[in-house]
């Protein structure tokens, strides 16, 4: 049997992280079996589902290279689908027509609870004509005796007596299909054989495999995987800080970390902590995948973004950061200085953001130095110093990290100080007080009259 697994979002908000964790544990999956990755969009909600969702779907997976091996397919394409299918049910006695108010509904719920019973549909329309032309909803009839039994790849065998499940809705007044009929009949229809999807889900599932059972089909083999929490234990949501796919890319995270970090939220193999793609679809098995729910960390997600900053390529690095340093107001071209500037910064900063904010001053001069190393580096009186070093920099024929180190170090022989006296303030002064490899490389990197002048400018400072 060849494996075919899907992902299926709502398009009525962003790719979350949840959403991005349930398509890749389907592609990877797909990709270890050597099968098909489908994309679904279930836009039957028609008010809240809208094309810029879409996009941003779409747009996401494609960030975290999660390739699909069909064209998407949307459900508001296959309304006549669904029709037929109902119309079946209906016809051979499985469904039936239900014009119970919100009010009797209501009544119901109340009386329920107040008797200390589970909220259900009391089955008040099973019995009853009612006409087409009427105002109503159709509903499914569920099994009322016996109980439903599925073997689940993530968390085992699941039993649930059928008198706890009710007449669920597989149409509504205005005509369009609900969720639980929509996606049986496009998962039987597009052949999948590996539903893997949150465990929120989970209460769906034996409605589901009556309904396969009802219209005679096979269902796939069910693995429901566990939620996301934040730190603190509740579950992920906005205020636990961004949890859109492509803010990430946008705060300058690769998609290789970002990968490999959902990979490993809820998922293991042993205790390797960094997998390439290649590795992350041969090791991928839905039996290694945890039934705790898996915690959000966002420092781990920047160790590891650090670790693949440190070791991708250069020259991609350079494409990468140029539209972060754009906001800036840096416009640069991947240049030699830009490659340089990567490879001397890449081991201080976990995001490409935060690459480009402590590379800005090789390019900007700035008037404000970082507080607490300006009151270290400029204790005492280093202006004598500075004015010393301005002097012999300026004198420099060529401009190179050999002759510019040979300078300071000059300059500490002639000084009669310790080689901190002179390179803390001098760092300073040309940085502002942001992390810089080493000072010779540095200044390099900065350029002579960059350097000449924010010497100049921190003397000003201190003298006022």
């Amino acid at each position: 049997m060849s494996v075919i697994t899907r992902f299926a979002p709502s398009p009525t908000g962003y790719l979350h992280v949840g959403g991005a964790r349930t398509a890749l544990f389907s592609w990877l999956y797909a990709r270890q079996q050597g099968g098909r990755f489908i994309l679904r969009i279930e836009d039957t909600d028609r008010v809240r589902s809208s094309e810029a969702a879409v996009q941003a779907i779409l747009d996401g997976m494609n960030w975290l290279g999660l390739d699909c091996d069909a064209e998407p397919i949307y459900q508001t394409d296959r309304f006549a689908r669904y029709d037929e299918v109902i119309t079946q049910l209906l016809a051979d006695g499985l469904a039936y027509r239900c014009t119970c108010s919100p009010e009797r509904l209501a009544t119901l719920r109340t009386a329920q609870l107040a008797a200390g019973q589970k909220p259900r549909y009391d089955g008040h329309c099973r019995t009853r004509q009612v006409s087409a032309e009427q105002p109503h909803v159709v509903r499914f009839c569920q099994p009322q005796a016996g109980e439903v039994i599925f073997t689940d790849q993530v968390r085992g065998t699941i039993q649930v007596q059928n008198q706890e499940l009710d007449d669920l809705i597989i149409r509504r007044t205005d005509g369009s299909p609900t969720y639980n009929l929509t996606v049986v009949v496009d998962d039987h229809d597009m052949g999948i054989t590996h539903v893997i999807r949150g465990d929120d889900h989970i209460n769906n599932t034996p409605r589901q495999i009556h309904l396969y059972q009802a219209l005679g089909w096979e269902h796939p083999t069910f693995a429901h995987i566990p939620m996301i929490l934040g730190e603190d234990g509740s579950r992920l949501s906005k205020r636990h800080g961004a949890v859109s796919i492509l803010h990430y890319q946008d705060a300058g995270f690769l998609p290789e970390a970002m990968l490999n970090y959902l990979a490993r939220l809820g998922w293991s193999h042993g205790d390797q902590e960094i997998f390439s793609r290649e590795e992350l679809i041969q090791y991928f098995n839905l039996d290694k995948v945890n039934t705790a729910p898996a915690s959000f960390n966002l420092q781990k997600l920047q160790w590891l973004n650090q670790h693949y900053l440190k070791t991708a390529d250069s020259a991609r690095l350079a494409d990468l950061i140029r539209p972060h340093l754009a906001t800036l107001g840096i416009q640069t071209a991947a240049d030699q200085k830009l490659h340089q500037v990567i490879s001397a910064q890449r081991e201080r900063a976990n995001t490409l953001e935060e690459l480009a904010r402590i590379s800005a001053f090789y390019y900007q001069d700035f008037t404000t130095y970082a507080a607490k190393t300006a009151k270290k580096a400029f204790k005492g009186n280093p202006v004598p110093m500075l004015q010393h070093i301005q002097e012999r920099l300026a004198s420099l024929d060529t401009w190179q990290q050999v002759t510019i180190h040979q300078t300071i170090a000059d300059a500490v022989t002639a000084l009669d100080v310790g080689f901190g006296k002179v390179a803390l303030p001098l760092r300073v002064a040309v940085t502002g007080g942001m992390p810089s490899p080493a000072l010779d490389l540095t200044l390099e990197l900065i350029g002579r009259a960059a350097t000449l002048r924010r010497i100049k400018q921190a003397i000003t400072h201190l003298a006022d």
